[in-house]
């Protein structure tokens, strides 16, 4: 059922790097995005992927994971990904800075649950520096990387906790190292006629 399929897609920062994920796994994600829908089927999107362990480490050192729990420094050594798919907008096709915004998320969703019904695990990452990253693994300029996504066989435990729409939603590691992803409860995030009159 997709919804399993959607709880089971929970951002990992810790991978058994004893898995490796295989070229044809990462293009058969990216098959998944490429037959997804496209803001006025312009299909700007161009997908850079990477499992060469050289390239991979390169990469690892440009992105950052778990902004909210800095002290951990994840991932953890000996625990980073086994692979990469970066999303980049081709400028050749398009140079609309915000018109293909949607095209990204609908591809990274894609991307991840194909990788999920996989049996492995990823990592929407957008904290690096678009530059510096495209400049160390030699990507054309014509590409600007939009969207990073991790992938490989994660090694954490997660928990959904349900709350509501008035209480935080960071999420957060207990003291056994259970990664607590806090979601809005479903009456909380639909919108009524009823609710939007109190």
């Amino acid at each position: 059922m997709l919804k399993d399929l959607i709880k089971k897609n929970r951002s990992t920062r810790g991978y058994d790097r004893s898995r490796k994920v295989t070229e044809d796994e990462l293009k058969e994600m990216v098959d998944c995005a490429r037959l997804s829908a496209s803001s006025i089927n312009k299909q700007p999107l161009r997908f850079y992927i990477s499992n060469d362990e050289n390239e991979v480490e390169i990469i690892n050192s440009h992105v950052k994971m778990g902004g909210l729990l800095p002290e951990l420094h994840l991932p953890l050594k000996g625990t980073e990904p086994a692979a990469y798919i970066l999303i980049c907008q081709d400028t050749k096709i398009s140079f609309s800075k915000e018109g293909f915004t949607k095209d990204v998320g609908i591809c990274a969703q894609s991307i991840t649950l194909a990788a999920a019904e996989m049996g492995l695990n990823t990592c929407m990452i957008g904290n690096f520096i678009q530059k510096r990253l495209r400049d160390a693994i030699g990507l054309d300029e014509r590409y600007e990387i939009k969207l990073v996504i991790a992938i490989g066989k994660g090694i954490e435990k997660f928990e959904i906790d349900e709350v509501s729409e008035n209480q935080s939603t960071n999420y957060y590691r207990d003291e056994n190292g259970v990664h607590h992803v806090p979601k809005v409860r479903l009456d909380d995030v639909v919108i009524s006629r009823n609710k939007q009159n109190h």
